[in-house]
């Protein structure tokens, strides 16, 4: 395992014994959206230069 995949969970065990159980559920939901937001930024920028955009992803669920 790396190191940053150590950081990881020693920062998930923090954060489970310091907020609870109950809180990730929206620390998650927190995390989805920033994730989408970048994502969605990264797109427009996309459209407003002239980098062609990703392929769509093929591999399914």
């Amino acid at each position: 395992m790396s190191d940053v995949g150590l950081v990881l969970i020693v920062i998930l065990v923090l954060v489970i014994i310091w907020r609870g159980p109950k809180t990730l559920p929206k620390i998650g939901q927190m995390l989805g959206r920033g994730v989408r937001a970048a994502r969605d930024e990264a797109r427009s920028i996309r459209e407003d230069s002239d980098i062609p955009p990703d392929p769509p992803d093929t591999t399914g669920p």
